[in-house]
């Protein structure tokens, strides 16, 4: 079995490239090998897998997918970072022709080398819900993936209607795929230890209920409902639809009471109304 990183070997990397983890890039690198073979098992990475992964840091996950997938593409923001990860790679006995790196920020990137088929990423904790969808949204060959992010986010992306951590990240989300929660994950596994909780979130991709068009006016929608959760409906697209009285019209055109606030609607809700104010 190859040889992945421990606590060690994290820390011997990080002091010989003077690297220092910081808050601002929300830097907290895995350190449990068996935790980063647990996540890539739970993303269903095979060989026929090009594994995308976003944030690497110094490379405990992106051992792992190696492992496993048939090429690695990673994207680190920090060139010392980027630059040794494939030293790393081969250090530890992999062939480094199947890993990729782009040394760029996870939010610029518009293109990849490669389709990729899968995503795992321990996403840092200030940009997981954009990162994850713009992802899903760029690259509709990414089947599935795992992700790690703070608990309480990874419970706003996994949860249902008429709940109270329900929001826009949740009903966005559904517009590509199934979210799943996939378990949590110990302070411990991470160096320097943070401070809030990390659990992991499942998605499968499904198909998309429309097209551009339909999704970036259903978004719209979605983004006024929640922009004031306590808002009744017709109060919450006032100014979308022209005022109150309009806002009325369209909501119950779409069968749906306009007295009802937005945390209680699905994503199906949404996209009616988004269909009938285009009428």
């Amino acid at each position: 079995m190859s040889n992945l990183l421990g606590a060690a070997e994290i820390r011997e990397i990080a002091e010989r490239i003077g690297v220092r983890p910081t808050k601002k890039l929300g830097q907290n690198f895995v350190v449990d090998a068996n935790t980063c073979r647990k996540i890539v098992k739970s993303a269903g990475v095979t060989e026929s897998d090009v594994a995308l992964e976003i944030g690497p840091g110094l490379g405990s996950l992106t051992l792992a997918m190696l492992e496993s997938a048939r090429e690695v593409i990673a994207i680190e923001i920090d060139d010392r970072l980027a630059l040794e990860l494939p030293e790393t790679a081969k250090r530890h006995g992999f062939d480094a022709s199947k890993l990729t790196i782009l040394n760029e920020d996870a939010m610029g990137v518009s293109s990849l080398p490669s389709e990729p088929t899968v995503l795992v990423a321990n996403l840092p904790y200030n940009v997981s819900v954009p990162v994850l969808l713009r992802f899903l949204e760029l690259f509709p060959s990414l089947r599935a993936g795992v992700v790690m992010v703070q608990s309480e986010v990874a419970d706003r992306l996994v949860a249902k209607s008429n709940s109270k951590v329900y929001g826009s990240p949740s009903v966005k989300a559904a517009w590509w795929a199934d979210l799943t929660s996939a378990g949590t994950v110990s302070r411990s596994i991470f160096w320097p230890v943070p401070n809030v909780d990390s659990s992991l979130v499942r998605f499968v991709r499904h198909e998309s209920p429309g097209d551009e068009v339909l999704r970036k006016s259903t978004f719209k929608i979605i983004d006024a409902a929640f922009a004031q959760r306590r808002k009744m409906m017709r109060a919450a697209l006032s100014d979308i639809c022209g005022g109150s009285a309009a806002a009325s019209a369209i909501i119950e055109a779409s069968g749906i009471d306009p007295t009802i606030r937005g945390e209680a609607l699905e994503l199906n809700d949404f996209i009616k109304i988004a269909i009938t104010l285009s009428k």
